[in-house]
């Protein structure tokens, strides 16, 4: 196994790997400061647009461009333009709150969730974008949503909020996108902070998580029990997700500021994108959105 500096574009909050299989390219976000950037598998042709408020996550859309959870709602992203056009607001009665993580389930169906920007109270819910454009809030009393991914079929749903030190799994219905009988997967074991951040699952059904300001990736079997845990060369790892033309190197997003005071704060490294390869293990693909 090897770790290395796969891009060092100094985000200040790096979130959302996002591998695109049929253009072979990285896609990653700095959420503080909102910005979309993409890269080739050798960390060249590195491009960036600028959108205009905080972004919390993004997802390719099958007609091109992106669908992006700003700040304040969803948009839709022209990558030709550069145009950003409100398409949804959720929460317009929710000033401190915020859009997050977000991804598209095998259905082509959007599922992101909100935040409280203090990361204090549980104000934030989990929603779902289904392809007719409408939005179906699916839980409530979320502090900081983070993490959603699902097994390799599809039929188990994964979420975490990061200030609950838990993850969740949940029954999925592809065929209606509701979800139900919330348990919990694996309760986070971090010396210092208990803090899950953005998932993915691999090929064999295993979720890797991002465990924030730990330093560590952790890869839970699918009963929920910790298979292996990787120190990261930074604290504040934040993301992760499987890339490459075999799938098989895990590109992890981390930050070079913490949002908050109460945080740590990181070597010169942070806010780097980092590749780690020589796992053995291969991810799935991401789906792409279908609205």
């Amino acid at each position: 196994m090897k770790i290395e500096v796969f891009v060092d574009v100094k985000t200040t909050l790096g979130e959302g790997p996002l591998w695109d299989i049929d253009e072979q390219r990285l896609y990653w976000i700095d959420s503080a400061d909102g910005r979309i950037f993409r890269a080739t598998v050798d960390g060249r042709d590195i491009r960036a647009w600028q959108v205009p408020q905080k972004i919390g996550s993004m997802a390719l859309r099958r007609s091109g461009g992106a669908i992006a959870s700003l700040a304040n709602g969803l948009h839709t992203v022209d990558f030709k333009t550069g145009h950003v056009e409100l398409l949804h607001d959720p929460e317009p009665d929710s000033p401190n709150n915020r859009l997050n993580d977000g991804k598209v389930d095998q259905r082509g169906r959007f599922l992101f969730g909100s935040m409280d920007t203090m990361e204090d109270g549980p104000n934030g819910a989990l929603y779902r974008l289904d392809t007719d454009l409408s939005v179906h809030k699916l839980q409530e009393g979320i502090v900081v949503s983070n993490g959603p991914c699902w097994s390799p079929d599809g039929r188990t749903f994964y979420f975490a909020d990061t200030w609950a030190e838990e993850i969740w799994a949940y029954d999925y219905d592809l065929d209606t996108g509701a979800i139900a009988n919330r348990r919990t997967f694996a309760t986070i074991q971090g010396k210092n902070f208990r803090s899950p951040d953005g998932s993915t699952v691999d090929a064999e059904g295993c979720l890797w998580n991002a465990q924030v300001y730990e330093g560590q990736l952790v890869r839970y079997t699918p009963d929920g029990q910790i298979e292996r845990i990787i120190e990261m060369p930074v604290k504040n790892v934040t993301s992760v997700m499987f890339g490459g033309e075999n799938l098989d190197i895990l590109f992890v997003t981390s930050m070079s500021r913490p949002p908050l005071p109460r945080f740590p704060t990181d070597s010169v490294l942070g806010g780097s994108v980092f590749m780690i390869t020589g796992l053995g293990i291969q991810g799935v693909p991401e789906h792409r959105f279908g609205g």
